[in-house]
Order: structure tokens, then sequence, then C-alpha cells
């Protein structure tokens, strides 16, 4: 059945495009996210496993909000792990480090995903989609509080 939200094909895919974007950085930056919680050790243990685990269903919870939305605009979304961090920045790390530098990469996969929010908020609006603006500013306020409390705890 054709699709009628005063979107055309052309504008729907160019926020598609976007949306795969930040479902790319938020999927990498959630399995970065959930290994830290799972591996983190030392003095600070209890406080950063409970805040990793915090920000790891916090961005769990957005891979569906941002699917749902590709989904929406009459495309599939990315269904495996290498479709989506093929399409990040966001790059795994080689081993595990230490707690503070798992703060600071965790500081810089945030701000990866404010900046793919923000470079998607200029493809919606570009197109006047005006859902799609909403929750990519909303992924970004999100992402850049984020990386604000993780930056204060270093």
């Amino acid at each position: 059945m054709p699709i009628d939200i005063g979107l055309t094909e052309t504008q729907r895919e160019a926020s598609v495009g976007a949306l795969k974007q930040l479902l790319g950085e938020t999927y990498a930056l959630y399995a970065k996210t959930h290994g830290y919680h799972w591996n983190v050790t030392g003095p600070r243990f209890n406080e950063l496993h409970a805040m990793f685990m915090a920000q790891y269903v916090d961005l769990w919870n957005a891979l569906d909000l941002i699917a749902e939305r590709i989904r929406a605009l009459g495309h599939f979304a990315p269904g495996s792990p290498g479709e989506m961090t093929d399409l990040a920045t966001i790059k795994p790390d080689n081993g595990i480090p230490d707690a503070g530098d798992m703060v600071a990469n965790l500081v810089k996969g945030h701000e990866a995903v404010s900046r793919a929010a923000k470079a998607g908020l200029k493809v919606a609006e570009e197109s006047g989609d005006a859902v799609t603006a909403d929750l990519l500013t909303q992924r970004a306020q999100i992402a850049e509080k984020t990386a604000w409390m993780l930056r204060a705890s270093i």
C-alpha cells in the first residue's frame, strides 16, 4: 500500500539515510558500552558498572526507536550487527582499556552520536520531516548530556 504521510519518496529516502547513520553509531556505541559494563575494573567499579548499564539500556531502547522510524518511512532497517557497524565511525576496541580510557572513549562515542544526529537533523529539516527531526533532536540532546556527565566524572 502506498505511503501518504506528506513526504515524497525522495524525502523519505533522505531521512532514512540519516537514520541509518545514526542507527550504526548508536549500535556501535551500545556494543562498546555493554562490553565496558562487563569488563570495568578498579576502585570506581560500582559507580562505572551502574553508569554504563544505564547508558547501554538507553542506547538499546534508542535502537528500536530509530529502526522503527526507518520502517515507518517505508524502508527496511539494517538487521545484522555487521550492517550496522559498517555504517559507524565508532570502532571497537582491541583489548580492554582501563576504566579512565573507557570513560574517555564513551565521551567520544556519545559525541559521534550527537554529530550523526545533528547531520541527520539538517537532512530531515530540509525534507520537511518533522517527526524524524524530533527523534534526531532528542537523540542529540541525550548524547550531549551523557557526554557531559562522563566528562565530569574524569
